[in-house]
């Protein structure tokens, strides 16, 4: 088993080498870099450069990043939601520059996915932002420059109606349809565990699963715990990766629920149980 981890964890800070060697320290050979302003600053060359530098120091290889899906970062404060399905024309061309620009950074730093969201998650107040038609056209405009950079477009699993297991296997499928873009699935196993069974999902998603976000919750709410933290059950849920054929990264997108040196110390430990499973 192949083990990452995303800089997710350090999200309400910004982004520093030291960052990078801490995740080095505890064994994490590939990470995904959380593309949000305030965390990381996506948008300038010289950031780019300066993060080629720390990987390299670091010792560690970007294997994937995440687009933005916030306008910012600013410590515990997210700012309005980015949404490339957005219904207003205004809005939804605002997340796909944003995407865009995250996307520049592989010219730079080469990574292999780019994974995105397909609207938000359902909570009753997204009215606008989850709109088909919309996401159809900014999947294509970032899926030709993916394409162009070597970068492979990762569609994540969120609690959305466009992005359901059900749904995203339909994208793919018509993506094959039309010999277009060759897009991927990213299986978010929080996200899955929210709208149902885990190993179903995978089942579902696995023809064209590329990548991965792993954490837990507790069925209620989207936690981002280390795995085993929560409800999730992770003998099955590895298992059925397993089965399936999935040989890509395990990567672990997980919250400071307390300290990122505790976080990473438990991580450690989940680690070396997923690891036990499959052994």
């Amino acid at each position: 088993m192949r083990f990452g981890i995303s800089t997710h964890l350090y999200h309400q800070e910004r982004l520093t080498e030291a960052h990078l060697r801490e995740l080095a320290a505890c064994g994490f050979a590939e990470v995904e870099l959380f593309a949000s302003l305030g965390h990381f600053d996506y948008r300038s060359a010289a950031a780019h450069a300066e993060l080629a530098s720390w990987l390299r120091n670091a010792g560690v290889r970007l294997h994937s990043v995440h687009a933005p899906i916030v306008e910012y970062v600013r410590g515990a404060d997210w700012g309005p939601p980015l949404s490339i399905a957005s219904a207003d024309e205004a809005g939804r061309s605002r997340a796909v520059a944003e995407t865009l620009a995250a996307l520049e950074l592989a010219r730079t730093v080469p990574f292999d996915y780019l994974v995105v969201h397909l609207g938000v998650p359902e909570t009753g107040s997204e009215a606008g932002l989850n709109n088909r038609a919309a996401a159809e056209r900014s999947v294509r405009e970032v899926g030709r420059t993916a394409r162009d950079l070597g970068v492979r477009l990762a569609l994540e699993l969120i609690p959305n109606a466009l992005s359901s297991p059900d749904a995203l296997s339909r994208w793919m499928e018509e993506d094959a349809d039309e010999g277009r873009l060759g897009l991927g699935i990213c299986l978010d196993t929080g996200h899955a565990f929210l709208q149902g069974d885990v190993p179903d999902a995978i089942d579902l998603v696995s023809g064209e699963l590329v990548t991965t976000h792993v954490h837990d919750n507790r069925g209620a709410s989207d936690d981002h715990l280390v795995p085993f933290e929560g409800r999730i059950d992770w003998p099955t849920t590895v298992m059925t990766l397993q089965k399936v054929g999935y040989e890509g990264v395990y990567l672990l997108e997980l919250a400071n629920t307390s300290t990122p040196a505790d976080v990473l110390r438990k991580t450690v430990d989940a680690r070396r149980r997923l690891a036990e499973i499959i052994a």
